[in-house]
């Protein structure tokens, strides 16, 4: 298996693997998505809200806005799986107290973590008319996205086949099936004669262009065990911390199945 990364930046990873298959690729995606642990606000104490919006949907919106969770900030908090796990005990602290007139962001929240913290100040949670008071406690914990989708890290992890276009060199070439593409992957070159691919990877594989020939010049397939991943995250994660997770946690998973079997099922 060979991978390759394209492009790489704070919110967001490309990379293309070759050489795997589909279950393994898929398994890669789930971990990425449920399986690793991410800081979430999970209790809400509205001790006053005079806002016009409902206490259920601020909590909620509280509940979904991004804390920073990279390494540095897990340090130290316990996991749901771990033994000395408390529903009741673990947990970082947050405040709210603000009054109107005025917008409330989310760089009005106050934690008693300074790592821990949102990731984004300028997200706004709730505005406040004159005299409108707003007070709040809240406790972020570490969760999973397999509980709740605040604790999923990721806000894109999908991946795709790796396109292949073809032409039939024994036909006339069709021209216009280069023009029918919505992603201007191809490009005619009527001088050299040619269609030219600029773009393979941006290619969708829709089709479009081998409906527009009108006389089968142009396929479109994918290479069977080549794939081009992306995972992109709400900035609580740098991308390839949570691919590191993922693939630790997917090897835990296969090392606890081997055990498994090696003990006959005894366990």
């Amino acid at each position: 298996m060979e991978i390759e990364v394209k492009s790489q930046k704070d919110d967001e990873i490309v990379f293309i693997v070759r050489d795997a298959e589909v279950p393994f690729i898929n398994a890669i995606r789930r971990c990425a998505m449920v399986n690793v642990p991410k800081i979430a606000i999970e209790d809400v104490n509205i001790i006053r809200n005079d806002s016009a919006m409902f206490n259920e949907v601020l909590a909620h919106r509280l509940g979904l806005t991004p804390l920073v969770s990279d390494l540095d900030a897990l340090e130290g908090l316990s996991l749901p799986e771990d033994d000395d796990w408390d529903e009741y005990d673990n947990g970082i602290m947050f405040s709210l107290v603000e009054e109107g007139p005025k917008v409330v962001y989310s760089k009005d929240l106050i934690s008693s973590d300074s790592k821990i913290k949102p990731v984004y100040d300028t997200i706004p949670l709730v505005k406040l008319k004159e005299n409108e008071q707003l007070k709040i406690e809240a406790v972020a914990k570490v969760g999973y996205g397999k509980e709740h989708a605040k604790w999923m890290p990721t806000t894109v992890c999908a991946y795709k086949q790796y396109p292949e276009i073809t032409f039939n060199d024994d036909m006339e070439i069709d021209y216009d099936c280069a023009s029918a593409c919505p992603r201007g992957v191809l490009k005619s070159d009527k001088r050299s004669k040619k269609i030219k691919i600029l773009d393979i990877e941006n290619c969708a594989m829709c089709k479009s262009c081998v409906r527009a020939s009108t006389n089968g010049y142009i396929n479109v397939g994918y290479r069977e065990n080549d794939f081009i991943f992306r995972i992109e995250t709400d900035g609580s994660m740098p991308p390839k911390e949570v691919l590191l997770k993922a693939c630790e946690v997917l090897g835990e998973k296969a090392d606890k199945f081997i055990r498994f079997s090696e003990e006959g099922g005894s366990k």
